[in-house]
């Protein structure tokens, strides 16, 4: 049974097939890439609980972060807006998570052997990490049947 592999290889390549995505990671959330020479934007799978009864389900985060940038000159058109890219940041990365949660319900290799059990969640995320990287955690679970036979 290669579950967790069959499970993460579909997330993986899903992510690097995504427009606004650089660098995928695998990890605990204290493995988040935060060296300067990551190529953002990162999106990081976390695996959380994994529940193995009649259908196995396990929890994933995906980290999908990019680099604010700060702009040294004063905010001039709207102050809304403020002196950085920060919405921008949180736009793209949104659209990240909202196309591969997409891409995965329409994925004949997904589908085929997996399913989203609930609605996915996206939790917003600013000045988590030190070096001002902001963007979107997307909770989901994915269950699958259990291969395993009790004979």
């Amino acid at each position: 049974m290669n579950h967790v592999y069959e499970v993460l290889d579909i997330i993986k390549d899903e992510l690097r097939n995504t427009i606004g995505c650089n660098t995928v990671s695998f990890g605990l959330l204290s493995e988040v890439d935060l060296d300067k020479t990551t190529i953002f934007p990162l999106a990081h799978i976390i695996m959380g609980q994994a529940r193995p009864t009649q259908v196995v389900e396990f929890d994933f985060t995906i980290i999908l972060a990019d680099i604010v940038d700060e702009n040294k000159e004063e905010a001039k058109d709207d102050e809304f807006y403020g002196n950085n890219n920060l919405q921008d940041v949180l736009n793209t990365q949104f659209e990240v998570g909202n196309r591969v949660i997409s891409r995965l319900r329409r994925s004949q290799k997904f589908r085929g052997s997996y399913e989203l059990v609930s609605d996915p969640t996206m939790d917003v995320m600013i000045d988590r990490f030190s070096n001002l990287l902001a963007g979107w955690e997307l909770n989901f679970t994915v269950g699958l049947k259990n291969g395993i036979s009790i004979c």
